[in-house]
């Protein structure tokens, strides 16, 4: 089940870069790999790495100290393409736990949802402000307040944002679909024992 998430105030990394697909995100011949400790290394692993396997300097998340940003601030349709699921799970791998775009891919963002990373979405304008001013200052973090639904900039401006109740729930509480059914299991235990003596 993914980590709760209250609060997070991380190193954000701007990301110049819009209609990011899953597949840049998460390159489909790794989609079959498991889920170990060589997870991190591919997530965007082909605009990180060289085909020689060397690290593109030119890449925001290999240039300190964006390698250790923990947000994401990019631009419009973050997350297009193909349901890939695991997009979401290499993210997570290299530490990221929130994405601010001004929109996402449906299919994304859903699963973004589901498996513990928040999607933020704000106006063009101000992830525009922000990338700039994240570029201008490496190492400056933002807070992404889950319960608040705010996000603060590193000049103290706050945001607002929206996610969905029920999803907002499960994230606060570290719940995917799974945990937050056995959450309901002294329920299912009391139906299935008041139901049994009916079975033929």
């Amino acid at each position: 089940m993914p980590e709760p998430f209250l609060s997070l105030t991380a190193i954000a990394a701007p990301l110049e870069m819009s209609n990011v697909d899953t597949d840049q995100i998460l390159p489909a011949r790794y989609l079959r790999r498991p889920r170990d400790e060589r997870y991190a290394t591919y997530a965007f692993h082909d605009l990180r790495f060289t085909p020689e396997g060397a690290k593109r300097d030119d890449f925001i998340l290999n240039r300190a100290p964006f390698d250790r940003a923990g947000i994401l601030v990019a631009q419009r349709n973050f997350g297009v393409g193909s349901s890939r699921e695991a997009a979401v799970y290499a993210l997570l791998a290299i530490g990221v736990r929130a994405v601010v775009a001004e929109s996402f891919g449906d299919i994304f963002f859903s699963n973004a949802l589901k498996n513990g990373l928040v999607p933020v979405r704000l106006p063009e304008a101000v992830c525009a402000g922000l990338r700039a001013t994240l570029a201008a200052t490496p190492g400056a973090e933002i807070t992404v307040d889950l319960q608040a639904e705010t996000l603060t900039t590193p000049d103290g401006a706050t945001h607002r944002f929206t996610i969905p109740p029920f999803n907002r729930d499960c994230l606060v509480r570290g719940l995917d679909e799974i945990g937050l059914t056995l959450t309901l299991l002294p329920e299912i235990e009391v139906f299935e024992a008041a139901r049994a003596p009916t079975r033929v």
